[in-house]
């Protein structure tokens, strides 16, 4: 209960500062929102992915939702620089409570707003030729969990080290966004030049990507060993960014 307590508290907090800053749902939902429209109708006549029926918007409309998580992510873990500078982080550092405490209730609160941002983004699939199930939105949905904790623990890690937003930012934009880049979101694999290739194979993100498309599609009949894999992959990436959160937390300690 002790170790709880702080847990629900701090995700609590995260929930109610985003209430109070509605335009961070605009930003968040509003810019991957455009891009979606924008790519999708750009690249509607000139490219058309191996078995998507509708077309670039059928196909990137998984990547967006990925991008949604992952803005979320950049946005929610600002959080942790702004209560360094504010002073609320030294309070929460210095009271009787577990440092893992900490990073899971930010972790946490982040992850939720990512899930419940992407979730307000699966309305535009009834606009999309995708054949949506009970079984395939629940895959979805567990997709959409296990990425937002991982990504927004991988922010919170790289947060604690900013010094600065602007320096937070440079970062995030540096790493991120190429990891989403080069998931498969705009492109398949299949076709990238082969260095790409490798580096799209070594990419986490890409099997958390693969994950999501597969889920979408998913049957009643069951799923292949490869979106298995993805999710022990995407799995495995949430706890390493976790345990990564944790540890700059702790070792401050010593």
């Amino acid at each position: 209960m002790a170790f709880w307590l702080p847990v629900v508290s701090l995700w609590r907090r995260e929930l109610v500062r985003f209430v109070r800053d509605r335009n961070r749902l605009f930003g968040a939902i509003g810019q991957p929102l455009v891009f979606w429209l924008l790519l999708g109708a750009g690249f509607e006549k000139s490219f058309t992915p191996l078995g998507i029926s509708s077309g670039y918007l059928e196909y990137i409309y998984p990547g967006i939702l990925l991008l949604i998580v992952l803005f979320t992510a950049i946005f929610s873990t600002i959080s942790v620089i702004e209560d360094r500078r504010e002073g609320f982080m030294q309070s929460v550092l210095v009271a009787p409570v577990s440092r893992t405490g900490l990073v899971f209730g930010k972790v946490l609160g982040g992850g939720t707003l990512a899930f419940l941002e992407s979730l307000v983004f699966l309305v535009f699939l009834a606009f999309l030729d995708i054949p949506i199930s009970i079984v395939s939105l629940g895959m979805t949905l567990i997709f959409l969990a296990i990425l937002g904790i991982a990504l927004t623990a991988l922010g919170f890690a790289i947060a604690w080290q900013a010094s600065s937003t602007a320096g937070f930012h440079a970062v995030m934009n540096l790493l991120l966004f190429p990891m989403w880049a080069l998931s498969g979101a705009f492109f398949p694999a299949e076709g990238a030049s082969r260095w790409l290739g490798y580096l799209m194979a070594i990419n986490p993100l890409t099997y958390g990507m693969d994950g999501l498309r597969q889920s979408l599609y998913l049957t009643t009949s069951g799923a292949n060993t490869h979106f298995w894999f993805c999710g022990i992959i995407s799995v495995a990436f949430a706890a390493l960014t976790l345990s990564a959160a944790v540890w700059q937390v702790c070792r401050k300690e010593k």
